[in-house]
């Protein structure tokens, strides 16, 4: 699966991406904003996630959780079920969560300079559709 995410900042916009991805036949990876673990929380992220894909079951997705720099965020997250997290941290630190991740059937992301955030789109469906397709926003 893509290395690059569609960062998406509540329900609408992770169901969005998930339609896109369903009519595309697209697989798709979900990201919080970064350093949302810190004001929306794992919890939350996870049942949004959740939510948006009952939606569309057939849709091959992951959804990641940016915890900024902070590693108990970031062991949290793994403790809630999150399979995905991302974190700006040394890479001794990051040795360190990816070995308990593993342990857990999780893995760290490392994200990327080209995903799409979803903040400000007019028309996030469009704009995911677009996106998944290839072309330009």
């Amino acid at each position: 699966m893509s290395a690059t995410a569609i960062i998406v900042h509540d329900l609408e916009h992770a169901v969005a991406a998930l339609s896109a991805a369903a009519s595309l036949g697209a697989e798709v990876t979900l990201a919080s904003p970064p350093g949302a673990a810190a004001y929306l929380g794992a919890a939350v992220f996870r049942d949004m996630i959740a939510r948006a894909a009952a939606a569309h079951p057939g849709v091959e997705m992951r959804a990641v959780l940016d915890c900024g720099d902070n590693p108990g965020l970031a062991l949290g997250a793994l403790r809630q079920g999150i399979k995905w997290v991302r974190i700006d941290a040394s890479e001794e630190v990051r040795a360190r969560l990816g070995n308990i991740a593993a342990q857990l059937g999780a893995a760290l992301d490392e994200g990327g300079p080209g995903d799409l955030d979803l903040l400000g789109a007019e028309d996030p469906l469009e704009t995911c559709r677009a996106w998944l397709a290839g072309g330009k926003i």
